[in-house]
């Protein structure tokens, strides 16, 4: 059975890399795809778990080999999904996440008409503005940047299929993982997973039932 594909994108900070964390940490068979990046790592990350970590020359490489099934440049630096990988895991039956910004969302999207994008908005921009300061990750030049940067991405929600607020963590985290599984309940999710099922049910003999009732 093919896995499906989810797109989550938000603008930064809006909380999407924990909730996908804690998604994928209570849901069997959904992954999420490991981006390339040439931005350095920060304090308590590391290369090929956050990210696979890798330099401009390395990167502009793998994207004149068409290795990328999206990529951006976003604040300064780029960003890519490795298109063998994801198609791997799909192949395998996996479901797989792509948690990636909104420009990376739509070329994917173009590529794979059925995939299911899932915009995270914050409750107000001061919530925003008070998540991007408590990283500490960031100078404050960086975090007003993200912030101005912030209304342009929210903007762009209009192109999702489904719409998470993440005001309260475990909220959002529940409507998260009812969109996962309600996807996994369409008509033809169920057709493949249950096609012998689904056959013995609609094949069977009636008429053979009824008669060896008749006849004990």
């Amino acid at each position: 059975m093919t896995g499906s594909l989810f797109i989550i994108t938000a603008a930064s900070g809006t909380g999407k890399t924990s909730l996908v964390k804690q998604l994928v940490a209570t849901t069997n068979d959904l992954s999420v795809s490991i981006s390339h990046t040439t931005r350095a790592a920060r304090p308590g990350e590391i290369d090929g778990h956050h990210y696979h970590f890798t330099d401009i020359e390395s990167f502009t490489q793998a994207v004149e080999n068409h290795q990328f099934l999206e990529h951006a440049f976003v604040f300064g630096n780029y960003y890519g999904t490795s298109e063998a990988s994801v198609r791997d895991q799909l192949t395998a039956g996996i479901d797989v996440i792509l948690e990636i910004d909104w420009q990376g969302a739509k070329q994917v999207k173009n590529l794979f008409p059925n995939a299911t994008m899932i915009f995270i908005l914050p409750p107000s921009v001061a919530t925003l503005r008070q998540r991007l300061s408590t990283r500490a990750t960031d100078s404050k030049t960086v975090i007003e940047e993200r912030l101005a940067g912030a209304v342009a991405e929210m903007s762009q929600y209009v192109n999702a299929d489904y719409v998470v607020i993440n005001d309260n963590f475990e909220v959002a985290l529940a409507e998260l993982k009812s969109i996962i599984i309600a996807d996994r309940q369409t008509l033809a999710r169920q057709q493949e997973r249950y096609q012998v099922t689904i056959n013995a049910l609609l094949n069977h003999d009636v008429s053979a039932d009824l008669a060896e009732i008749a006849n004990r």
